[in-house]
């Protein structure tokens, strides 16, 4: 299977005390803004700005803090001329609106435009790109139970359905980004299939994001470490992506993966 010969990757920024990866590091605008900026020295052509965490078990964060923890962190990576694209990873969308007239392209909804009513008409408006992520449940009980009939098939569907819904509202087709949420309301069976079986989603016609850095399957998959030690698996998982035909990869470690991708393709690229 050839590789595809484009790919971006995507830096991630979380400005919360509770994400799983790197809770409470980034809390400080300041901070959050230096680690934007050396994110996009690494390699990072996206910076993708949260505030509010939606680990498994994550409590619902208010409008006016996530507005107070991400608009800053806006701000100061415009002030310094970064020149990397940036997302604002939330649910709510005024704060995609707030983010967007603060500097922000890119709106990265773990709802694919579900959680309000107003999100469709937000999206039409706004302009901007659109990550439509699949997720089955919210973050509080996401982890508990989920099940699939045929979980590549499930969530092909559900994605073709937010499509429409998205054209439906005039958000144009060309805009949207596809994330089949590995992770989110998943096992570690169903993340897996969803992995190796990612071509399916590169049939919508849109880039396919894929979002693994970290995350716990990879732990189930090796010796039950922490999420910094998670390297190994976090770039495995982007290279079988690749190979399927995703094409913006969401890291926690911008340089390492740069590398990765960087010799990977090379030699793809030599068949």
């Amino acid at each position: 299977m050839k590789a595809k010969a484009e790919w971006r990757i995507m830096g991630v920024v979380n400005t919360t005390p509770d994400s799983f990866s790197d809770g409470g590091r980034y809390l400080d605008p300041a901070t959050a803004v230096a680690h934007g900026l050396k994110l996009a020295e690494d390699g990072a052509a996206i910076l993708d700005i949260g505030g509010e965490s939606t680990r498994p078990g994550a409590e619902d964060v208010p409008l006016e803090m996530e507005l107070a923890r991400t608009l800053p962190v806006i701000e100061g990576i415009r002030q310094k001329g970064c020149k990397a694209a940036i997302s604002i990873d939330t649910r709510k969308p005024d704060v995609a609106r707030a983010a967007v007239a603060a500097g922000a392209a890119i709106w990265n909804d773990v709802t694919a435009l579900t959680f309000s009513p107003e999100s469709l008409d937000a999206a039409a408006s706004l302009k901007c790109d659109i990550v439509l992520m699949h997720a089955q449940g919210d973050p509080k009980t996401m982890q508990k139970d989920p099940c699939y009939d045929d979980v590549v098939e499930d969530v092909y569907a559900y994605l073709a359905t937010r499509i429409e819904a998205c054209v439906k509202a005039g958000v144009g087709e060309e805009r949207l980004i596809l994330d089949p949420g590995i992770g989110f309301g998943k096992t570690l069976e169903h993340n897996l299939d969803l992995l190796a079986h990612l071509d399916r989603f590169g049939e919508f016609g849109r880039p396919v994001l894929l979002g693994a850095s970290r995350k716990r399957f990879i732990a189930a998959l090796d010796r039950d470490g922490p999420a910094s030690d998670r390297l190994g698996g976090s770039i495995a998982a982007v290279l079988a992506g690749y190979v399927r035909g995703a094409s913006i990869f969401r890291v926690h470690d911008v340089a390492e993966t740069r590398q990765a991708l960087g010799v990977f393709s090379a030699i793809e690229g030599r068949q």
